[in-house]
């Protein structure tokens, strides 16, 4: 089909510098049109700027309505009727028992690897005093977790309990020279029964501070532990620990053997505070 050409304007473009034109020709309808095009171009900008603000003022309200309901559930949160908060601290109370009987579990197994019994946790509670009846229950509960916590760090680093669970064949003191029966000596520890090999554990958390052949013990370890404690594992067939090494209870440091000054297999066990040798029964069960 052809155009006719008073159905086609010319629209003429001139350079800024003017040299040179360029020329578009288009429909003549369209530049009728024109001005429609542009009503519609402005219509949709301003369906555009209105979805916008619509939605600015959406967000607005509902931001609103947010802090609106938090000051609600706060103003409930104030109104939680007594039964409700009763059950908020039986909930709290019984959290603090949980914590009682965690930390006498941790007592429990500190004394199991030492040989000893350890407490019930079948009833916990204190005594009927009137200081204690002046208590709420959340202070009654909060100075047992205290006093627990203190008894579970003198159970762990104190030495406590069998490094050997066997028989003992020498005590603490002064006794006849096993390799002359003529003389006295001091023993300055107690000695367990057992066969080469057996294992030697130590009896609380601490740090070894020396191992090898330290004269009549022979083959010797020494654990430093926080609280002035010092454990003491003698006439050892084999050392399984280093210097420096963080030991806890029940570990194992070393086998029984006869090494040093010695007339057969046993461990020597000493316990000394702040160098000084002290009676190890007095460890081994808590009722000393």
């Amino acid at each position: 089909m052809k155009v006719k050409q008073k159905d086609v304007s010319t629209i003429v473009i001139l350079n800024k510098n003017k040299q040179g034109t360029k020329t578009i020709q288009i429909r003549t309808r369209h530049l009728a049109h024109l001005k429609y095009y542009a009503i519609g171009l402005v219509g949709m900008i301003a369906l555009l700027v209105g979805s916008i603000f619509l939605l600015r003022n959406n967000i607005q309200q509902q931001e609103q309505e947010k802090q609106l309901l938090l000051k609600q559930i706060v103003s409930l949160k104030g109104q939680i009727p007594v039964e409700l908060q009763k059950q908020s601290e039986k909930l709290t109370a019984q959290t603090y028992i949980q914590a009682i009987e965690s930390k006498l579990k941790n007592i429990n197994d500190y004394l199991r690897k030492r040989g000893l019994r350890g407490f019930s946790t079948k009833a916990v509670g204190g005594d009927a005093n009137a200081a204690t009846g002046k208590l709420t229950d959340k202070e009654v509960y909060m100075a047992y977790n205290d006093y627990l916590t203190h008894v579970v760090n003198a159970v762990a680093f104190t030495p406590m309990g069998y490094p050997k669970i066997s028989s003992m064949t020498s005590s603490f003191g002064f006794r006849s020279d096993p390799f002359n029966s003529e003389h006295a000596e001091f023993h300055p520890g107690i000695d367990f029964r057992g066969e080469r090999g057996d294992a030697a554990r130590v009896t609380a958390n601490g740090r070894v501070v020396s191992t090898g052949w330290m004269g009549g013990y022979g083959n010797c370890v020494r654990v430093a532990h926080s609280n002035g404690y010092e454990t003491l594992y003698g006439h050892l067939s084999r050392i399984t620990c280093r210097v420096g090494q963080q030991v806890s209870v029940g570990d194992k440091i070393g086998e029984i053997g006869s090494t040093g000054r010695s007339t057969g297999n046993h461990l020597h066990y000493e316990v000394r505070k702040d160098g000084k040798p002290v009676n190890p029964v007095k460890f081994l069960t808590l009722n000393n």
